[in-house]
């Protein structure tokens, strides 16, 4: 059964893995695109723009997603050095839980504004309707939420 779990989460990190750098490497073709489009031929894409602010943020929450799995993302450590260490694990569990409430908080938020954004019907650009390039926000804090209930159960060792 831990195998198949383990399997499951190399599955899910690869795919993760994948369309993160597939969509840098969007970024940075169409970016180049642009550039040379506006340089050459006087005017850009028309939906260039909007799609790369889109990508900006897919960027970043995928990589806070991907920075979670391994407990990886930016902390502040300054009560850390005034506790003692036989506390060191249950505070490490206690903000992993914290961290998955929050972040379960934010995706439960998220997740209502993408559906107001869906009802509006506005579009974002190009005919693609506002709340799908939204979709990240609740799907990427409910990934990190995840995540950091797989840490608060299974926490990394520390070498």
């Amino acid at each position: 059964m831990k195998a198949a779990v383990r399997r499951l989460i190399r599955i899910i990190d690869s795919i993760e893995d994948g369309m993160l750098v597939l969509m840098l490497a969007s970024m940075v073709i169409l970016a180049v695109a642009q550039i040379a489009w506006r340089n050459f031929f006087g005017s850009g894409i028309a939906w260039a723009d909007p799609l790369l602010r889109t990508l900006v943020l897919w960027v970043a929450l995928s990589g806070a997603v991907i920075a979670s799995r391994t407990d990886n993302h930016i902390r502040i450590d300054f009560f850390i050095r005034y506790i003692p260490e036989s506390y060191h694990a249950a505070l490490q569990r206690l903000v992993f839980l914290f961290s998955a409430a929050v972040c379960s908080l934010i995706a439960w938020h998220g997740a209502r504004f993408v559906r107001m954004e869906h009802e509006f019907g506005g579009i974002a650009f190009a005919g693609i309707p506002a709340w799908v390039t939204e979709l990240i926000i609740p799907v990427g804090f409910l990934m990190m939420a995840l995540r950091y209930v797989l840490l608060l159960v299974s926490p990394p060792v520390k070498e």
